[in-house]
C-alpha cells in the first residue's frame, strides 16, 4: 500500500480554480507554474494510472499563451491558464479517445464535443485525457489496459492499494491526486458520482438533457450525460456555468432546508461510511437544516425493472449509431473483439450483442423488458420522485453516494457484491434522468478512505441544487488531500 503524500510542488496543485484564479491577477503564480506542478505531479504518481493521454507540449504551449496575454493586458476568460483533464470517452480535437479500449486505441476526433469546446473557449488548459473503465461498462475502473504504472486499473490516491472507482476513474484521481483543477467526466448509472465519493471530490450529474451527448462514445444514449467534476462546489458552480451558460444561483436558507431520508438508501452501510455520513447529518441538524425520515421511498424496487435492462438494449442501438455517425471502420462485432477487460467482454458476448439480459431463469429477451420500461417504467419512478418531493415538501434527498468505501485493487474488485454497494444508491436518480451531486463529508477513522454524501433534486433543479451544496459545503467543510 501507498498512501501520496506532500511534494515540493503539492502547494500550488491544491489550490482550488477560484485560489488560482486570483493568485493569477495578483502576479502570484503564472499558467506556465501551475501546469508544470501539475505534470511533476502526474509524473510523480504515474503508478495511479490516472492517465492515457497526458498532452505535455500542448498544455505548457497553452500556458504560455495565457501568460502572455495576462501580461500584455488583454481580456482573460474565466478559466484562463487553469489545467483541467477530460475522460477519454469524450471528443477532443487532436488528442486520441480511445474510451479506455484497444479498440479505438489510434481514434484521434476531428473535433471538441460541444462540452469541451466550451471550457476551452472559456480558457481551460486541457492536460490530458484520462483512464477509465473500458467503454464506461463498470463502476470499478480496473481496467487493464492503458496502465502507466505497476499495478492494474486506476488506483485510489488515498490508498494506491484500492481502485479509484467508475467509469469517471482517472477524472476523480486526478482531481484527488491534485493533477488538475477540474475535470470532466460521464454519468450511466452512477459513473461520476462513485468516484468523486471514493476519490474525495465534488460532481455534478446534470438533469437529462442539459448537457449534450454530442462527441461521447456512448454506452446509453437516454442515461449517458457529461459532467462536471471538482476540488470544491464554488468550482462545480463555475464550471456549470461556463458549460451551461447559466450563471444565477437561488438563495438557500439553512432554517428553510428539507431533506429526505430514504431508509433503503441508508443499507449495506460500512463501518466508516456510517460514521461520517451519520456526522455530516447531525452537524447539518444542528445548523438548522430539517431532515424527514422517508421509510417507504420505494425507489429502489422502482428502478430494478428499468435500469438494467434500458442500458443494455441502448447499448447495442447507441454504439451502433456512434460507429456509423462518425465513420469509424468496424461494426460493433469487430469493436467486440478488440476488447481487453474481461468484464467487458463477457457484457458484450452475452448481453449486449445478443439483446440478452440475465434473469432468475438464465437469459432472456431485452426487448420486450425495454418496451416496458419506456412506456411506463421509467414514468412510474419518475412520478414517484416527484411525489416524495412535494408530498414531503423537500428540497433533495440526502444519503451515502456509495455504501461502501473504496475496495481493494485485484480480480475480485469486479464482483457483483462490489458492483451492487457502489451503484446502489446511484442508479435510481440516473433512470429517472434527475440532477444530482455529490459531496465529500470526511474521511474514515479506519480506513483513511474518502466519504460522500448524494443529493437528488427534482428535474430542472441544477442550480438550486448547486447553491445547496455550496450552502453544505461551508458548514461541513473540505476533506484534506491525500
Amino acid at each position: 500500500m501507498k498512501v501520496f503524500g506532500s511534494t515540493s510542488q503539492s502547494a500550488l496543485t491544491d489550490l482550488t480554480i477560484a485560489g488560482a484564479l486570483s493568485a493569477f491577477r495578483n502576479g502570484k503564480l503564472t499558467s506556465v507554474e501551475l501546469v508544470n506542478a501539475c505534470l511533476e505531479r502526474a509524473e510523480e504518481y504515474k503508478e495511479l494510472n490516472v492517465y492515457i493521454t497526458l498532452d505535455v507540449e500542448g498544455a505548457l504551449e497553452a500556458a504560455r499563451h495565457a501568460d502572455e496575454q495576462r501580461k500584455n493586458g488583454q481580456p482573460m476568460q474565466p478559466l484562463s491558464g487553469i489545467p483541467i483533464v477530460i475522460k477519454d470517452n469524450i471528443h477532443t480535437a487532436g488528442l486520441r479517445c480511445t474510451a479506455g479500449t484497444p479498440a479505438f486505441a489510434h481514434y484521434i476526433p476531428s473535433e471538441d464535443a460541444p462540452t469541451v469546446r466550451k471550457l476551452r473557449e472559456a480558457g481551460a488548459i486541457i492536460l490530458g485525457k484520462t483512464n477509465m473503465h473500458e467503454l464506461a461498462f463498470g463502476v470499478t475502473g480496473y481496467n487493464k489496459a492503458y496502465n502507466t504504472g505497476s499495478g492494474i486499473g486506476v488506483r485510489n490516491p488515498y490508498d494506491s492499494s484500492r481502485i479509484a472507482g467508475g467509469s469517471s476513474s482517472g477524472s476523480a484521481a486526478a482531481l484527488g491526486a491534485r493533477m488538475a483543477l477540474g475535470s470532466l467526466g460521464t454519468d450511466t448509472g452512477g459513473s461520476m458520482r462513485i468516484p468523486s465519493a471514493l476519490n474525495g471530490c465534488a460532481a455534478l450529474r446534470p438533469s437529462a438533457g442539459r448537457y449534450s451527448n454530442h462527441g461521447l462514445i456512448p454506452i446509453a444514449e437516454s442515461r449517458d450525460t457529461v459532467g462536471p467534476m471538482a476540488l470544491c462546489m464554488s468550482d462545480l458552480v463555475l464550471l456549470d456555468s461556463i458549460i451551461t451558460d447559466e450563471y444565477d444561483l437561488p438563495p438557500i436558507e439553512l432554517n428553510e432546508l428539507r431533506l429526505g431520508i430514504p431508509s433503503e438508501c441508508w443499507k449495506n452501510l460500512d463501518a466508516d461510511t456510517t460514521e461520517r455520513a451519520e456526522a455530516a447529518l447531525s452537524k447539518l441538524q444542528k445548523h438548522g437544516v430539517t431532515f424527514v425520515s422517508i421509510d417507504d421511498a420505494g425507489l429502489q424496487a422502482l428502478n430494478e425493472p428499468v435500469g438494467f435492462s434500458v442500458v443494455i438494449y441502448e447499448a447495442y442501438e447507441s454504439m451502433v449509431k456512434y460507429l456509423s455517425d462518425y465513420d469509424h471502420d468496424m461494426d460493433i462485432n469487430q469493436l467486440k473483439s478488440k476488447i481487453g477487460s474481461p468484464d467487458v467482454l463477457s457484457i458484450y458476448e452475452d448481453w449486449v450483442i445478443p439483446r440478452k439480459m440475465p434473469s432468475n431463469d438464465g437469459l432472456i429477451d431485452v426487448v420486450p423488458l425495454y418496451e416496458t420500461a419506456q412506456n411506463s417504467g421509467r414514468q412510474a419512478l419518475r412520478e414517484r420522485y416527484q411525489e416524495l418531493f412535494t408530498q414531503h415538501k423537500l428540497d433533495a434527498l440526502f444519503f451515502p453516494t456509495t455504501a461502501i468505501v473504496a475496495p481493494l485493487a485485484n480480480e475480485e474488485a469486479n464482483l457483483p457484491s462490489n458492483f451492487e454497494y457502489l451503484i446502489q444508491n446511484t442508479e435510481p436518480a440516473a433512470s429517472a434522468g434527475l440532477p444530482c451531486i455529490q459531496l465529500p463529508v470526511g474521511l474514515g477513522s479506519s480506513t483513511g478512505l474518502p466519504v460522500g454524501i448524494e443529493l437528488d433534486g427534482p428535474q430542472g433543479s441544477d442550480r438550486r441544487l448547486l447553491a445547496i451544496g455550496q450552502l453544505l459545503e461551508s458548514i461541513l467543510g473540505r476533506i484534506t488531500r491525500a
